[in-house]
C-alpha cells in the first residue's frame, strides 16, 4: 500500500507517519500492494482530524474522524474503514448472488477478501426499518432548503420546479447548503 500523507496546519512527525503507516498498515490484508491511501491531518480549533480516502475500482472508502488527539483519532478511523470494508464485501457479494469469485472487483480489493468468510457480526448488515411516502410536489431549491429548516431535518428530497427532477437539499457540516442532482450514465 502506498501512504500519501499531508498536513494542513499541523507538522506531519515521524511519529504520526509511523502510528498511520502501522495502525491503517492493518489494512493491508484487504488491498493489492499498489493501492493508494490518501491521508490528510489537520488542526481546526483544537481539534485534531483526520481524513481517509482509498479509492477502490467504482467506490471510494472515506472516514472522517476527529477527537482531541491525534492518535485517539488515528485509531477511530481504522475501526471505522474496517467496518466500512465489511459493508463493501457484503455489497460485492450480493451483488454476484453469493459467488464471491464473481464479485472480484479489478483494482485495489484483494481477491482473498472477498472469497474468505464473513467474520463481521450481524450488525454490520445493512437493514432498512421504516419506509416512508410522501407526495412530492415541484418547488425551487431555496424554497426546499427553507421547507427542510421548517422540518429541522438535514435533508429534503423535492421536486425540482425548473428542471422537473427528483432533488435533494443537505444541510453541510459548515451551515451552508448542497444540492445533489440526478446524472444517469
Amino acid at each position: 500500500m502506498n501512504f500519501i500523507i499531508s498536513g494542513k496546519n499541523i507538522e506531519v512527525t515521524r511519529g504520526l507517519r509511523d502510528a498511520i503507516e502501522q495502525k491503517l498498515g492493518k489494512l493491508e490484508r484487504y488491498f493489492t500492494p499498489e493501492t493508494e491511501i490518501i491521508v490528510t491531518l489537520s488542526v481546526e480549533k483544537g481539534r485534531q482530524k483526520i481524513e481517509v480516502t482509498i479509492p477502490v475500482k467504482g467506490s471510494i472508502i472515506r472516514s472522517e474522524q476527529t477527537s482531541n488527539d491525534m492518535y485517539v483519532s488515528i485509531d477511530l478511523v481504522e475501526e471505522v474503514i474496517e467496518r466500512q470494508l465489511r459493508k463493501y464485501k457484503n455489497k460485492l457479494v450480493s451483488k454476484s448472488q453469493g459467488h464471491p469469485t464473481a464479485a472480484t472487483p479489478s483494482g485495489s480489493i484483494r481477491t482473498e477478501f472477498i472469497e474468505s468468510e464473513d467474520e463481521s457480526p450481524e450488525n454490520d448488515e445493512i437493514r432498512i426499518v421504516r419506509t416512508k411516502k410522501f407526495g412530492v410536489k415541484p418547488m425551487f431549491p431555496e424554497d426546499a432548503c427553507l421547507q427542510m429548516e421548517l422540518l429541522g431535518h438535514s435533508f429534503f428530497v423535492f421536486s425540482n420546479a425548473d428542471t422537473e427532477e427528483v432533488n435533494v437539499v443537505y444541510k453541510r457540516k459548515d451551515g451552508s447548503f448542497g444540492l445533489i442532482e440526478p446524472e444517469f450514465s
